[in-house]
């Protein structure tokens, strides 16, 4: 199969679909793989470095959209990435179509066959292998961009996330106990924050309680535990999802005005349209802003800061699928139940249930 690896072009997002040690992989199977020129380079991977496993490069995105039947990508396609999608081919990305109208709307008209690498479920029916990693990364950032959103400088409290001695230090809220908020946890608990950490699975707060060795809170994310812990918080970290839907609206703004000021909002779920209702999406080159004298920090692309640690990590995840799409096409999508769940769109169609029910539309999933 021709395999076709994009240069990302969202504002700072420096991964890259394919490494050059994944690369290899899809040329020793017998796949032919072109990829941008400086697509790499984020990582400190040459063109160079790509020819010498048996990639071809590309001069631009045109050509990998007009030869390619396997496209490979990081992000979700920007609009000028859509328009150029067409029939017969196969997306492999992040999409997270289900704040993004638009988006989904470009995907139905290419006809192209999307796969979400956000939706991809593991042989367990229930992990989400291929999100886990970004998850990861994003988990340990989100305690990094707190603690920055926090200096005074940042507008923040002008705090140390670990205090000192005689000096109490943050408390840091997490909602949401999955990859994310674990990871998030882990970093703040390090750092020596006061951690407290709300979930509504009762089997996962008593993992959390075990892993953690009473050095975490754990508390049930009913409505009350959730303002009364905001409230308190120097840091709050949303870390909430359900695969594939929007993100559900955790903070309402009118609580932001009894917060405490300079406290810090830190949106990891924001790929799914937030979980504050005065979230919207940042980039890198400006993160954050003030509401109500609360920091937002809501950078939608988190990992793509650390690109070399998180395109080896994604790559590492998505490697058989990627291979299997290679492999066999279209088709096994429909011989893999896991990746059946990453289908997204479909022939002009939204095919997965709950990013159809976020943008009113009826679910469609076709035959192989």
């Amino acid at each position: 199969m021709r395999v076709g690896v994009l240069k990302e072009i969202k504002v700072h997002e420096y991964r890259v679909g394919l490494t050059p040690a994944a690369a290899r992989e899809f040329v020793a199977a017998g796949h032919d793989v072109a990829v941008e020129t400086g697509a790499g380079a984020g990582i400190g991977a040459s063109d160079a470095s790509y020819v010498a496993v048996g990639a071809k490069i590309a001069v631009d995105a045109a050509e990998i959209f007009a030869k390619s039947e396997l496209v490979v990508k990081v992000k979700e396609p920007q609009p000028s990435e859509w328009a150029q999608l067409r029939e017969g081919q196969i997306l492999f990305a992040y999409l997270h179509l289900a704040p993004d109208p638009r988006q989904a709307e470009g995907l139905m008209k290419s006809g192209c066959t999307a796969i979400a690498y956000e939706t991809v479920v593991g042989t367990d029916g229930v992990s989400l292998p291929l999100l886990a990693p970004m998850s990861e990364v994003a988990g340990r950032l989100a305690i990094e961009a707190a603690a920055s959103a926090l200096k005074a400088h940042s507008g923040g409290r002008g705090m140390l996330l670990g205090g000192v001695p005689g000096v109490a230090p943050a408390r840091v809220v997490i909602l949401g106990g999955g990859v994310v908020g674990t990871q998030a946890a882990r970093m703040a608990v390090g750092l020596g924050a006061e951690v407290s950490v709300l979930d509504r699975s009762l089997p996962r707060l008593r993992q959390l309680d075990d892993l953690f060795q009473g050095r975490v809170r754990t508390q049930f994310a009913s409505a009350a535990a959730i303002e009364s812990e905001v409230l308190d918080a120097d840091a709050v970290i949303g870390a909430v999802l359900i695969a594939g839907a929007s993100a559900p609206k955790l903070v309402a703004r009118p609580l932001l005005k009894e917060m405490k000021k300079g406290a810090v909002l830190v949106d990891v779920s924001i790929d799914q349209g937030g979980c504050f209702e005065t979230s919207h999406p940042t980039t890198h080159a400006a993160p954050t802003y003030v509401v109500d004298a609360i920091v937002h920090y809501c950078v939608a692309n988190m990992p793509g800061s650390v690109p070399h640690t998180s395109s080896h990590a994604l790559n590492h995840a998505t490697l058989p699928y990627g291979l299997a799409l290679a492999a066999k096409g279209r088709a096994a999508i429909f011989e893999d139940p896991g990746l059946l769940a990453g289908l997204n769109v479909d022939r002009g169609h939204i095919a997965h249930a709950a990013v159809a029910k976020s943008l009113g539309l009826m679910p469609k999933r076709l035959a192989a």
